[in-house]
């Protein structure tokens, strides 16, 4: 994660945006940086609007879950920032309730609700060996809507 670029955005927001909250968060989607820069420019574009993760992590590692109105520095697979999004809703639902609108929302592929769940089980089972447990299609999953607000 590159501080500069990440104080840099947020202060040029900020001169547009004088009254933003004072909250933010800085990450980048993904497990690689090709699957971080990948995301970051669908999320460029306006394909992508929504994000899912993996509740669990939050709850392990006794992390905030995302909120209507946190502000979201996203960053590419160099840790540079690209973009602030706003998140607009948050919903948890089982891995297999997650809705064909979520998925084609993400922006990713073909946008189908298949497509959704072919890349995303393996991404959680991979999550899920990393902390010694096993993936179930029951397990919850963060459902995070966002709208771009910046980007340079």
């Amino acid at each position: 994660m590159k501080k500069d670029s990440i104080i840099q955005m947020w202060e040029d927001y900020q001169k547009i945006n004088p009254n933003a909250s004072k909250v933010y968060d800085a990450w980048a989607f993904g497990d690689s940086k090709e699957m971080a820069d990948e995301l970051a420019k669908l999320v460029l574009e306006g394909t992508k609007t929504a994000t899912a993760s993996n509740y669990k992590l939050y709850e392990l590692e006794k992390e905030e879950l995302p909120y209507a109105g946190l502000l979201n520095i996203i960053l590419d697979g160099e840790g540079n920032a690209v973009a602030i999004a706003e998140t607009t809703s948050v919903e948890i639902v089982p891995f297999d309730e997650v809705t064909a609108e979520h998925a084609y929302l993400e922006g990713e592929g073909d946008g189908t609700l298949s497509y959704w769940r072919d890349v995303h089980e393996p991404f959680f089972k991979k999550e899920f060996e990393t902390i010694n447990q096993d993936f179930d299609y029951k397990m919850p999953v963060v459902c995070e809507r966002f709208k771009l607000v910046y980007k340079k």
